[in-house]
């Protein structure tokens, strides 16, 4: 990246706008009516050079630590008042409030993001306390993706959220979940101790075995043993597409896809183009940096020639999109954005007078800007529908759930002033 950005002025800065928060909350003794935060940001106001995450009043703070998401190595940091947040750029601070005011590791650049992970624990008795013989947790979470950690022996009796539930490697069990809605999610989480029970106790005769699956009997072919199926954590997940839809009558369709790359050594990303579908003008970008990435287009022989794994049999008419970027190190992680336009008229594509879209969505977070001069008249999965600043729809679909969903959707061109 050039230098032209550095030097963009105080009030851009000042918005301290965020996003992809994840809040992880780690349930310590109850005796200590504290527990563990870790929350992971992303800073995205252009130019930005600090980041202040508030300390929420009635909560005692302490063994704060704040990381940069990108390197790994440990940010700078200091707790400041509402007024001296305001002093420093945050101009909405709230003078009845604390913060941890984080030195960003680069300044964020435009279109990306300083991605941190603030690190706390909260002393707070009237959010985590003990009734009778069981804990609770209950608070109000404004992050649309969060998770609670039981403490070590305790086991879920009450959750009023709907919720995953994961049962960790060191055997505490997580309760995850995505708020699909505006308001914040009043969470309420009641566990108990775990009951012991031995073999012995049990008393009565195990259950004949033609009624019991076997989990650990050969499963049927292509699918992975019952005991292997874990379940992944939908709320860390942070990949996410927006589709930017042309006129219909060209089938086509600008994308952008961000993701996260941690795995150690990795240096490609590669993007199967479904079948049926053409791709052009590929390009991604570091979101971290805004450094431009190495492209290309690889078709049939081409990508066997150059030993790329696609996970299936590489035909003539086989395509990928490759993007190439320095390997990443052990602790370190980069957040690509990766754009392409797609004509796929089997998907898009008008049928009378109406626009028709019909989609399949794996990623949890899913967006879908109309093209100018339409509104939509139906949607079959639900969808939040906003307008943008030039009058086009936008619908953001959020799926909470570990599976995809078709989304079918149907729009017409608005009526031209003067026109009957």
């Amino acid at each position: 990246m050039t230098a032209a950005w550095t030097a963009l002025p105080a009030a851009v800065s000042a918005q301290n706008a965020s996003e992809d928060e994840y809040t992880r909350y780690e349930l310590l003794d109850p005796a200590r009516a504290s527990f563990r935060i870790i929350y992971d940001v992303t800073a995205s106001s252009p130019g930005a050079r600090f980041y202040f995450n508030p300390i929420r009043p009635g909560s005692e703070a302490s063994d704060e630590s704040v990381v940069d998401l990108m390197t790994g190595a440990p940010l700078k940091f200091e707790v400041v008042t509402g007024a001296k947040a305001r002093e420093d750029g945050f101009t909405r601070a709230d003078l009845e409030t604390s913060y941890i005011k984080v030195h960003l590791a680069r300044q964020v650049p435009p279109g990306g993001g300083g991605r941190i992970r603030i690190l706390k624990t909260y002393k707070d008795p009237k959010s985590y306390f003990t009734e009778r013989d069981a804990v609770v947790f209950t608070r109000s979470l404004g992050i649309r993706r969060n998770s609670v950690v039981l403490p070590a022996g305790y086991e879920l009796t009450g959750c009023n959220v709907p919720s995953q539930i994961i049962e960790e490697r060191d055997g505490r069990v997580l309760i995850s979940f995505v708020n699909t809605y505006p308001s914040a999610a009043a969470l309420t989480l009641r566990a108990k101790r775990v009951a012991r029970v031995t073999t012995a106790a049990r008393g009565s005769a195990p259950t004949p075995p033609a009624r019991r699956p076997d989990a650990t009997a050969a499963a049927p072919a292509g699918e992975p043993p019952l005991r292997s199926m874990t379940p992944p954590e939908r709320a860390t997940q942070d990949r996410e597409i927006v589709y930017f839809l042309q006129q219909p009558e060209t089938h086509a369709f600008r994308l952008y896809h961000d993701y996260t790359e941690s795995r150690e050594g990795t240096d490609r990303y590669v993007n199967i183009v479904r079948a049926g579908s053409t791709v052009s003008n590929p390009s991604a970008t570091v979101l971290d940096t805004g450094e431009r990435l190495q492209v290309e287009t690889l078709k049939g022989a081409a990508i066997t020639n150059a030993k790329i794994d696609v996970g299936e049999t590489v035909r003539p008419d086989s395509e990928v999109v490759v993007i190439r970027f320095p390997p990443v190190k052990k602790g370190e992680s980069v957040r690509l954005r990766i754009e392409e336009t797609y004509t796929d008229p089997n998907r898009y594509a008008v049928s009378g007078d109406e626009l028709v879209w019909n989609r399949s969505f794996g990623r949890p977070r899913n967006d879908v800007v109309l093209p100018e001069g339409w509104f939509v008249t139906a949607s079959a999965i639900p969808a939040v529908v906003t307008q943008e600043e030039d009058g086009r729809i936008r619908l953001s679909f959020v799926n909470p759930r570990p599976d995809s969903i078709d989304v079918y959707l149907k729009a017409r061109r608005r009526a031209t002033p003067g026109s009957h």
